[in-house]
Order: structure tokens, then sequence, then C-alpha cells
């Protein structure tokens, strides 16, 4: 099926309006960085290199709660790992050529891959994955360098607000998978490792001993897709 001239239009206008959405949010990122104590360089190479949002939020959330540098990166790191599994699922809709999946990797984000995935033929999924991440790309940044500059304007982020922006940003991350078993079990048992390590570990550390709460959401996982026999009793695997 081809893409007709219609749906183009409609993607890349909703993609568009996406970006300038996520640019918002960019804005509060960079008055965090900057309250925070990142410098403008720092904070802006950030949104440049990294470039996924809640990964960002995290890492500016433990610095800013004094932990330490290697839980920031870690916990941004593992934060990050799930835009290697939207990577496979993008690979044959975006074709081969090194060049292109090089260029391609720095905008697999949350946004890039569902719009889509949302489209009904290959050639609209395909643009709408490249005008997507460049457009959230293009007004991330922007937010960010506006962000900086208001930061000294702003003054506190709390008296705005904006320091709800890190939570929430995990509260619609977390939103669409804990409707799933395993989304639930790895939700409270995160929440329950986070909550008996922050009195005794230092910052940081609660978020990254939190992952350990995988292990058992992916057993239920595996569990709950066993082949079941004809009385709906559990195969032997």
């Amino acid at each position: 099926m081809s893409n007709s001239p219609a749906s183009t239009s409609s993607h890349r206008r909703d993609s568009i309006l996406l970006g300038v959405a996520v640019g918002v949010v960019g804005v509060t990122f960079g008055v965090l960085a900057d309250s925070a104590g990142l410098s403008p360089a720092r904070t802006m190479a950030m949104s440049l290199l990294v470039f996924t949002g809640a990964s960002q939020f995290l890492a500016v959330g433990v610095v800013a709660s004094g932990g330490s540098a290697v839980s920031a990166v870690t916990g941004a790191l593992l934060l990050g790992a799930r835009n290697a599994m939207y990577g496979m699922r993008m690979s044959p809709i975006l074709g081969p050529g090194a060049v292109r999946r090089a260029a391609a990797s720095q905008l697999v984000i949350d946004e890039s891959t569902a719009m889509s995935l949302a489209q009904d033929n290959i050639d609209d999924s395909r643009d709408a994955f490249w005008v997507t991440g460049l457009a959230v790309y293009l007004f991330w940044n922007l937010g960010t360098a506006g962000g900086v500059w208001l930061g000294d304007v702003v003054g506190e982020p709390a008296v705005w607000g904006l320091d709800a922006a890190f939570p929430a940003s995990f509260v619609a991350l977390i939103g669409p998978h804990i409707v799933t078993k395993p989304g639930q079990v790895a939700a409270v048992l995160a929440a329950a490792i986070a909550l008996l390590a922050v009195p005794f570990t230092p910052a940081g550390l609660p978020v990254l001993l939190a992952a350990l709460a995988v292990g058992p959401a992916l057993a239920v996982q595996r569990r709950s897709h066993r082949p079941t026999g004809p009385a709906g009793v559990e195969g032997v695997t």
C-alpha cells in the first residue's frame, strides 16, 4: 500500500506539533539543569548528544539531590536501554544503509517510534519516524537552550512547580506499561526497593537498586507466555 498525500500531510503535521510540545518540556529541563548547577555548555551537550528526556531528567535529578556522577550516568543508561528495543523494532522499517542507520540511531526515542508504528504502511512509517525524530530533536534542543537562558529569571524551580517535571516524566513513561501484570510487578517492587533503600543508601543509589525489580517482572512475563495444554494446564517446556 502506497502512502497518500493526505496521510503524509496528516502525520507530518502531527509530528511537528508533537515536537513543539516536547520542546516545552525541554524548557523545563533547561531550567532544572541550570538550577542543579550544570553549566550551559554541559546542559546543551546533554540534550544534543544524549537526547532522551527521561534519562536526562533522571541524571539531573540525581545530581541535584547530591548523588554521584556514577549513579547519575548508570541510572540514565539503565533507563535509556529501552531505546535499544525500539531500535530493533525500527530496523526493518528504516531499511539498509550504514549512514542512514547511524543517523537514525540518534532519533530512536519514544515519540519517533510511536508515530512510526502508528502508520498504515511502511512508507508512511519511515517518513513519520524521520519527521518526528527531527522535529523533536530540534524543538527539544531549542527548549533546552531557552530553559538555560530563563534559569536566572525563573530562580528556584519549586516556586513555579517545575520541580514536579522530574517525577511527572516518569509517571508518563511508566503509565502505558503498568496495565500489564509484568509492568505492575516491576512498578510495585521497584517502588518498595527504592523506599526501603532511601534511608540507608547515598542519593542516586535507590534508583539503581530499583532496577532489580526487572528480574521478577521478566519471570512473570515468561510464565504468562508458557504454552497451555487442552485443559488449560501449563505445558512442560
